[in-house]
């Protein structure tokens, strides 16, 4: 499959671990992680950071109103334990004592310890700025380095969103200038910046990497992460405003360092994309779980919308390019392979098209999903069903479900008139990696719009 065919994907999705912080056994460390339940950390623990030491995993996150820089530890990802204490208590010199301006922590592992990156409000300038910290351990206490803040562009809005990359013996740091804040309206531009191993000093000139562009990141994006995975980087980012359900998660491909990132055509993860599941995922981290399998960490608003917990999803790669377990990817009818049936223009239809006559014992759709994981998947098809029995009254009408080859069932369509696009859902057994949904005739007759996967 084609970068092409991959960022046209409307893909978001999550797979939330059920286990509230510190309580609640699970399945066993390694296996699989189950759809998107509920958060793993069941309290205000926004913009995640995890870092791996020693078989335990240490989550860093935003400020909780008292403490700077919170802090949580788990063997698996899915049961934590949240410490109680402040791992930063004190702040650099250069910032305002405020806990509720320290945003986003950064940590990592290098020869002599642990550093921190955290964002601060700025004394100087009175923008949010980002500094640096250090520990010998990673349970902190983390110490302030250095007079002021490490990256502060004030005239653009200082900085924010730290998060370190590192390769062949270099380390980068990744942030965000902060336009968007103090009714500036500048572009949000995500930068990548040479600085020493233990990331306590600059070493060149920020490069630009990309900004908003896309209607639908609205007036920003932030939250960088960087990887490198088959053969190309990934940067995954935020995007539109954090404090409500519009906030998103998505992603950007290059095949250099320095770019240039081509950008997903649509989002990775939104609060639609988990049928309302998840409220606004974003301030992701990709971190690798016990069983060598990477997996996406993220924040989403609570029901009340008072805090955003933090949630953990399986991260699959389909030829190299993201899917999130529990995240609905849409695929259309009429890209999949149609047999003894009509693609046809449908305007009122997702992509324009759909597919009728699927009249005959051979007619068929097969479409081709990518399962970050294996197990149990909703399977969501959007059909028009204007199907009428002899005596010209509406009836249900259907298509046979078959996943991977084998026969699992009828999908079963109420009476909806054509060119009425409804949704029915159901549950498939997916493998991990790629597998085949096919739909064929049934009882009467239905049309196809897409299926989606999630």
């Amino acid at each position: 499959m084609t970068l092409d065919h991959i960022v046209r994907r409307f893909v978001c999705g999550l797979a939330l671990l059920g286990a509230v912080a510190g309580v609640a056994a699970g399945p066993s460390a390694g296996a699989a992680d189950p759809p998107a339940k509920a958060p793993v950390i069941d309290r205000d623990f926004p913009d995640p950071d995890i870092v791996e030491t020693g078989g335990t995993y240490h989550a860093y996150a935003t400020n909780d109103s008292v403490k700077n820089i919170q802090h949580a530890t788990s063997r698996d990802l899915r049961h934590w334990t949240v410490d109680e204490g402040d791992v930063l208590p004190e702040l650099g010199a250069w910032a305002v004592p405020n806990p509720r301006r320290v945003w986003a922590p950064e940590v990592f592992r290098h020869g002599g310890g642990y550093t921190m990156h955290y964002t601060a409000h700025d004394r100087a300038s009175g923008r949010q700025c980002i500094g640096v910290a250090r520990s010998a351990t990673p349970g902190g206490p983390f110490r302030p380095v250095g007079a002021g803040p490490l990256i502060c562009p004030a005239a653009e809005g200082g900085a924010i969103d730290a998060s370190s990359y590192a390769e062949a013996g270099r380390r980068y740091v990744l942030w965000k200038n902060d336009g968007n804040c103090c009714d500036l309206r500048k572009d949000t531009w995500l930068h990548l910046q040479p600085v020493s191993w233990d990331g306590t000093r600059t070493l060149g000139e920020p490069v630009r990497l990309i900004k908003q562009d896309r209607e639908w990141e609205g007036p920003l994006i932030e939250a960088p992460t960087l990887v490198k995975r088959h053969g190309h980087y990934l940067l995954f980012y935020s995007a539109d405003f954090y404090a409500g359900d519009g906030y998103k998660t998505s992603y950007a491909v290059a095949r250099d360092l320095t770019g240039p990132y081509t950008k997903a055509a649509n989002p990775l993860m939104t609060t639609q994309t988990f049928s309302g599941a998840v409220r606004g995922p974003g301030g992701q981290d990709v971190v690798t779980g016990p069983d060598g399998r990477d997996r996406v960490v993220f924040h989403g608003w609570s029901a009340d919308h008072r805090s955003r917990p933090m949630y953990i999803a399986d991260l699959g790669y389909a030829d190299g390019y993201p899917v999130v377990r529990g995240s609905k990817v849409v695929h259309q009818a009429e890209h999949a392979r149609v047999r003894n049936a009509v693609v046809r223009e449908a305007p009122s239809a997702s992509g324009g098209k759909a597919v009728g006559r699927i009249d005959h014992a051979d007619s068929h759709v097969e479409f081709t999903v990518f399962a970050a994981s294996a197990g149990e998947h909703q399977l969501s098809v959007w059909f028009g069903n204007g199907s009428l029995d002899p005596a010209g009254n509406a009836v249900t009408a259907s298509h046979r479900l078959l996943v991977n080859g084998a026969d699992v069932g009828a999908v079963r369509y109420p009476h909806t008139g054509w060119d009425h696009w409804r949704e029915e859902r159901t549950t498939v057994t997916l493998r991990d990696g790629w597998n085949t949904i096919r739909l064929g005739k049934g009882e009467y007759f239905a049309e196809l719009d897409a299926v989606e996967v999630g």
